[in-house]
């Protein structure tokens, strides 16, 4: 039987440059097939490789962006039929036990900022918040000081340009002849067109 080939073991390579020749082989003949399927069966398929190294190589039939989106779609489909299961029953429990108690203590810190039930903290806890509570008092002041002091550098800027606007107009005022000196044609206060 000359004809029949042998298989060959499958387990890791360890010498290190036959593993690296033996994985660019393998994976451009298995790009090469995911192309081959992608055309012959007019399949959507996308490919990502990571070397042992951490490189990265893809291939996709169509756009990578698309094929993920698509695969994010389909993956939430079946979680959402699969949501009864008891593992994912489990995990959505535990998910949600959490974020209740996350929100539960976020609403009493809250709470506790703005003065109420502050009966059941202790001397540290009280002092705690008071350097919280200053921290963002020293914030809120610092942002505002500085807001108060941009518009006054506005008004400043608004006032300079009045006065020069001012002194502007005065000197035109000034470089006018008097009116007992302007001769005003009578035309112009008559009503009748025909003059």
């Amino acid at each position: 039987m000359a004809g029949k080939r042998e298989r060959i073991a499958i387990r890791r390579i360890d010498n290190l440059a036959a593993r690296q020749v033996t994985f660019s082989k393998r994976r451009r003949g298995l790009f090469k097939k995911a192309e081959e399927l992608s055309i012959l069966c007019d399949a959507e398929v996308g490919l990502v490789v990571f070397s042992a190294t951490g490189k990265l190589f893809n291939f996709a039939s169509s756009s990578m962006k698309q094929i993920i989106d698509r695969y994010d779609s389909h993956s939430k489909t079946l979680q959402k039929s699969e949501a009864s299961s008891k593992l994912q029953s489990h995990v959505n429990d535990s998910t949600c036990v959490r974020l209740r108690e996350e929100l539960a203590e976020a609403s009493l810190k809250l709470r506790q900022m703005r003065g109420e039930e502050l009966q059941r903290l202790s001397v540290q806890q009280l002092q705690e918040l008071e350097k919280t509570l200053e921290s963002g008092l020293g914030s809120v002041l610092k942002i505002k000081s500085q807001k108060i002091l941009d518009e006054i550098n506005g008004l400043e800027r608004k006032r300079m340009q009045l006065i020069e606007e001012n002194s502007r107009l005065k000197e035109q005022v000034n470089s006018c002849p008097p009116l007992h000196e302007v001769s005003i044609p009578l035309c112009i206060f008559s009503s009748d067109t025909s003059v």
